[in-house]
């Protein structure tokens, strides 16, 4: 049975994606920075009939809990088939480049990409020990420089001084990821589930839960002939990927 680690999993897209994957017969791990909701998440996915799951407390933004959950989940398995970096915050709106505080940039910063790091290079040594190993980074079609800069794009408009710049830093963190990894059997991309009605956004997204976790498990569990080092969104870009 695979393995799998969902940072952030208690609720909304995470959750799903967590409960899309014990179908498909993986163990989840549900990582939540509140302990209590990570168990809560999992008794509810239990009491489904899939009892192929348990939380994982994990705070990205702390390197002592990520160094606890490390310890805890190496534990429990030697081998982690998949990690999906899915924690976010979007550090609320407006963030205009003129007035938006540092210390909420470096806030949002610390969990979207610093937070990322962080649980990569802490896990990495147990993706590696699969044998079809795959990181899935969660980023926006926000992070598209190529959009923001586009008149045409249906991002254009939409613009923030610390989410975006995080999404995009993700995406080139990604990219050095995928290169160094690249001789060997990890597939490693960045995957944006796409304008989703949640809590994240005040449910003023168009697209369900459902669809937007399909679009991460998918890159989740692509085959050894697949991509690596690219960047999907799938709700804007059907038929090919996003551009940087």
């Amino acid at each position: 049975m695979k393995t799998a680690l969902i940072t952030g999993a208690n609720k909304s897209i995470g959750f799903e994606a967590a409960r899309q994957l014990a179908q498909k017969g993986v163990f989840v791990y549900i990582g939540s920075r509140d302990k209590a909701k990570g168990e809560e998440a999992a008794e509810k996915l239990k009491s489904e009939g899939l009892g192929n799951v348990a939380s994982l407390q994990l705070d990205v933004t702390s390197e002592e809990s990520v160094k606890a959950a490390r310890a805890e989940l190496g534990e429990k398995t030697g081998v982690l088939d998949i990690l999906i970096n899915n924690a976010g915050i979007s550090g609320g709106m407006p963030q205009t480049a003129l007035s938006y505080p540092v210390d909420g940039i470096k806030e949002v910063f610390n969990t979207n990409l610093f937070g990322v790091v962080m649980v990569t290079q802490a896990f990495i040594d147990m993706v590696q020990k699969s044998e079809e190993p795959r990181i899935v980074n969660v980023t926006s079609g926000l992070g598209s420089l190529t959009l923001a800069t586009d008149p045409a794009s249906p991002y254009y408009h939409v613009k923030g001084a610390a989410y975006h710049p995080s999404k995009a830093a993700l995406n080139m963190y990604t990219v050095v990821l995928a290169y160094e990894l690249r001789d060997t059997a990890a597939k490693v991309n960045v995957v944006d589930p796409g304008y989703t009605k949640t809590d994240f956004n005040n449910h003023q997204g168009f697209g369900t839960v459902e669809d937007a976790a399909a679009r991460v498990v998918k890159y989740a569990l692509i085959g050894n002939d697949g991509p690596s080092g690219k960047f999907f969104s799938e709700q804007v870009f059907p038929d090919g990927e996003c551009p940087w």
